[in-house]
């Protein structure tokens, strides 16, 4: 688009856009896990400013959430350590923590003016995810493992894992994985429900949902190391941080607080078990005197 076109069109989006609201307000994508951590961060920030959060959920992926917070119409949302390296900052595949967490701190910083926070406790990973039967009857424990009988597996993966620089096309490349079809790419909420009912073999879910316990599933281990750290953080904007320090306070509360164990409990007492996610957040925070 020309320049001159562009820049009416720019304003006239702008002009249009819903305005920020007066509350602190925290986004979420559109997952169970990110849900979860969203109504965490809202619960935590209400009970140390004794003020009302509001939630915008269910944001369609990294870079919606991503434009809201840089654009000031969400305060701070959940982010993944190696999604917000790769997906978002662009930068190389890059397998060290503590290297990662420092690039993606001076980056959002120097770029954004978004500060990250300590990781809440937890890496949640890309996992490839096959049935606890199957496993156990083809002794399979690392991705390797299905090298020899991959073209005959039916692959199903989410539409972001398909298209993101740390997702399929470089897994395929690490382990010379070649799958007898075009993989089946489908919503995260699906993926799970294929897999129980044989429609795929072989999945490419995160390491903390919660049907995998839930089914029965079985994670392979990723023996070539192929995926970054997914170190879970909360990302917030340094105005709102200044506007209102009791973030902060809530920030530090919540560090390194749950583990990948927990955090999958939750998930499958939102997904399996159909509790209200505000409930299992503030049974977590009473238990954890938070």
């Amino acid at each position: 688009m020309p320049l001159k076109l562009f820049l009416p069109a720019l304003l006239l989006l702008t002009a249009c856009a819903p305005p920020r609201s007066s509350r602190i307000t925290i986004g979420a994508k559109n997952f169970t896990e990110q849900v979860v951590l969203g109504e965490l961060l809202a619960q935590q920030i209400e009970a140390e400013t004794h003020q009302k959060v509001d939630r915008r959920f269910y944001l369609a992926g990294s870079y919606l959430c991503h434009q809201a917070l840089v654009s000031g119409r969400i305060d701070a949302y959940p982010e993944y350590t190696g999604t917000a390296l790769t997906a978002i900052l662009k930068q190389p595949l890059d397998r060290d923590p503590a290297r990662v967490d420092e690039t993606i701190t001076r980056l959002y910083e120097d770029r954004f003016h978004i500060k990250v926070e300590p990781s809440l406790g937890f890496n949640d990973t890309f996992a490839m995810v096959v049935r606890g039967a199957d496993a156990e009857k083809h002794h399979w424990k690392t991705i390797s493992d299905v090298l020899p009988v991959a073209s005959t597996l039916r692959l199903g993966v989410g539409y972001e894992f398909q298209a993101r620089p740390d997702g399929l096309d470089g897994l395929q490349s690490t382990y010379g994985l070649h799958f007898g079809a075009r993989p089946r790419v489908m919503d995260l909420g699906l993926l799970y429900r294929s897999l129980a009912s044989n429609q795929v073999d072989i999945v490419a879910g995160n390491s903390t949902d919660g049907p995998i316990k839930a089914l029965g599933f079985r994670i392979l281990e990723d023996d070539r190391h192929y995926f970054p750290p997914y170190e879970a953080v909360p990302l917030v904007r340094e105005d709102s941080l200044a506007a209102h320090p009791e973030i902060q306070t809530a920030m530090n509360k919540l560090a390194g607080k749950i583990t990948a164990e927990q955090m999958q409990q939750m998930n499958d007492q939102v997904d399996g078990k159909h509790q209200d996610v505000a409930e299992v957040v503030r049974h977590f925070r009473q238990t954890h005197s938070l």
